[in-house]
């Protein structure tokens, strides 16, 4: 995995051992199974992770008690090539729904062998979110943020 920060946006690209369609899929279908549990805004559990496959759709997170975070907006839903989300929490990491002042989450699959694929995240425009937008983007490029999604996805893939 390799990983670049510019000011206000992180990259982050990985080569996984996954044909492109099935690399998106999993991306998409499976995102609550590499998101890390403890990336958590409710108050209960993650009992799953649902992201919506269509533009205008969600990335929510459902608690163990049916309670609901939507914390990411669908901007772009294009199988297999192009995934867009909003980014909607906020550097004090709860939910924002100021469109204003949220990020967007770019992901590009790219195919590589007939098995192998580029998955590329660009997440940019994280002085949208203001005050305190640096801790975000801090966040995001650590260890515990983008890098570790990424490597729990190649891992969920080889599984």
């Amino acid at each position: 995995m390799t990983q670049t920060t510019q000011p206000t946006t992180v990259n982050a690209t990985i080569e996984v051992n996954a044909p492109l369609q099935r690399a998106f899929e999993v991306f998409t279908r499976d995102f609550g199974a590499f998101k890390p549990p403890d990336h958590n805004l409710l108050a209960v559990p993650i009992a799953e992770t649902v992201v919506e496959t269509h533009v205008g759709g969600h990335i929510i997170d459902r608690g163990t008690d049916g309670s609901e975070c939507r914390w990411a907006r669908v901007l772009a839903y294009e199988p297999p090539d192009r995934f867009v989300f909003s980014w909607d929490i906020s550097p004090h990491w709860q939910v924002d729904t100021d469109e204003d002042k949220t990020s967007e989450v770019e992901v590009t699959f790219t195919a590589l062998a007939e098995d192998r694929t580029r998955v590329d995240i660009e997440h940019r425009h994280l002085d949208h979110h203001g005050d305190g937008w640096t801790g975000v983007r801090d966040g995001v490029s650590a260890g515990e943020g983008w890098p570790l999604y990424l490597n729990r996805y190649a891992e969920l893939l080889t599984s």
